[in-house]
């Protein structure tokens, strides 16, 4: 029995109070080559679930919330429930794959079975494959996420099945709610001597206590000023249920040719390129650009050094200001550079490690309803969430099907009516655009994503630019290009 984190009960906490979100994180992998067949597959899933053991533990539940969430093995795990086949009719396109992942990530993930699903997904055009991993964000975050790929597929074409089946696998007994709320329970009057262990290792080393305080302290003065609520725009607002999905591509060595022209990262690019989409949008619906109308929460990922294998949320967060009032596209970059570094500088993402570090050691039951009350209260200040994760720089395989691409899903709650992912795999940077069904237009922001790469592009000298491949080109985005050998 292993205890969540407040942060990882909160992605759960979310989906209780908010009847239309579902808060599963995902990506679409493409193959070449002919899908394996289904005993095939479920014998390669089978020898990599040791690796991974979460896949098979479900969740529990101790009464009245006094306790965190816990992981329990499930007795009765049945792989064939995880894993799916479905298809798209034939030859499917882009928009076929889309429309199918938005059903797909619209859907909860059952509680009372291990928080996962990977649906196979036969009939893409050019003969390919894909699946669909779907993971709840209780689980993982982007980087652990990204992570189960080198945990479930293999860096050489020619790793096939293995020689002999995993060994049988004996769950533990899985312990009644009252057993985990007498454990809650326990844990509960333990509090008061892990508050103390913390206060007596302050006071043994001060310097690096006032230090941190005044670390956190700078942080939360900045993010309180985050809080001044966003000007009013159709970005936020009510969702529902159903989702509409959209992903685009551009080369990293276009990106990385933009970046050495203006002295930016990577991460500043991207960032950019989804500004440009939303200015792009709020001048089509007509809207005002102001310096305060698109804030967006950007994941930072906190894991340590040999922490990238631990499953679970290692994340704090940023928010920025996305300069859609600006109308060139260099100005956007060099203001969105010039931002992040100041958000770092003044320690935001530092600020949010201290908060989920302290709620970590204070009693639950005082915990869980301040996060509910969190996601009770309507909220103004953040109008959309990008989160960028690396993934993968090398060519991975699945029962020797090479996977030419992989696209990122991220979801939406509260009023956010959209969400950009990005993943790098090999030399491709891909944007998943999740949004609202009824409310968001995630096929202009995939243009607009594409294009403002483009535009950035086109300014470069020749000397800069030479000898870059072109982005892919805003019609029929993905299926035109393949990851290069």
């Amino acid at each position: 029995m292993e205890r969540m984190s407040p942060l990882d009960a909160a992605f759960l906490q979310a989906e209780d109070e908010e009847p239309s979100t579902s808060m599963a994180i995902a990506s679409i992998a493409v193959f070449d080559g002919t899908p394996p067949p289904q005993d095939e597959l479920l014998r390669a899933f089978a020898s990599r679930l040791p690796l991974i053991p979460r896949y098979r533990q479900r969740v529990a539940f101790p009464y009245w919330d006094l306790g965190p969430p816990v992981w329990v093995d499930d007795p009765g795990f049945d792989l064939a429930f995880h894993v799916r086949r479905t298809a798209v009719p034939a030859p499917g396109d882009d928009a076929d794959l889309f429309r199918l992942m938005s059903r797909v990530m619209a859907q909860r993930l059952d509680r009372g079975r291990p928080l996962w699903e990977c649906w196979v997904v036969e009939g893409l055009r050019d003969h390919r494959w894909a699946l669909i991993s779907k993971v709840h964000h209780c689980m993982v975050d982007g980087v652990s996420g990204t992570e189960l790929y080198h945990l479930l597929l293999s860096a050489s074409p020619d790793e096939g099945l293995p020689d002999e089946d995993p060994p049988l696998w004996q769950p533990n007994q899985p312990p009644s709610t009252l057993q985990v709320t007498a454990d809650a329970a326990v844990q509960l009057l333990a509090s008061p001597v892990r508050m103390a262990r913390l206060v007596t290792g302050a006071v043994r080393a001060p310097k690096a206590s006032v230090r941190r305080a005044l670390v956190t302290a700078r942080g939360l003065v900045a993010l309180a000023g985050a809080a001044v609520p966003a000007h009013d725009s159709t970005l936020f607002g009510p969702i529902g249920r159903q989702r509409r999905y959209d992903a685009t591509a551009v080369t990293l060595q276009d990106v990385r040719a933009i970046c050495r022209a203006h002295d930016v990262t990577v991460n500043d690019v991207a960032l950019a390129a989804a500004t440009s989409a939303f200015r792009a949008l709020l001048m089509a619906r007509g809207e005002a650009c102001t310096p305060n109308t698109v804030r967006t929460l950007v994941p930072v990922s906190v894991r340590a050094q040999g922490e990238e294998g631990v499953p679970e949320n290692r994340v704090s967060c940023m928010l920025a200001d996305l300069p859609v009032q600006l109308p060139d596209p260099v100005e956007r970059l060099q203001a969105v550079h010039r931002h992040l570094v100041h958000l770092k500088a003044v320690h935001e993402a530092d600020a949010g490690v201290a908060v989920t570090d302290l709620a970590a050691r204070e009693p639950f039951p005082l915990v869980a309803p301040v996060i509910r009350a969190m996601f009770r209260l309507p909220q103004r200040n953040i109008v959309t969430v990008t989160t960028n994760v690396p993934g993968p720089r090398t060519p991975l395989y699945l029962l020797g099907r090479r996977l030419v691409r992989l696209l990122p899903y991220v979801p939406i709650a509260s009023r956010l009516r959209f969400g950009i992912a990005i993943l790098s795999y090999c030399d491709e940077i891909a944007f998943g655009v999740t949004g609202d069904y009824d409310a968001a237009d995630v096929e202009l922001i995939g243009r607009e994503i594409t294009r403002s790469v483009e535009e950035l592009l086109s300014g470069l000298s020749p000397d800069k630019s030479r000898d870059r491949r072109r982005v892919h080109p805003p019609a029929d985005r993905l299926q035109r290009v393949a990851v290069n050998d």
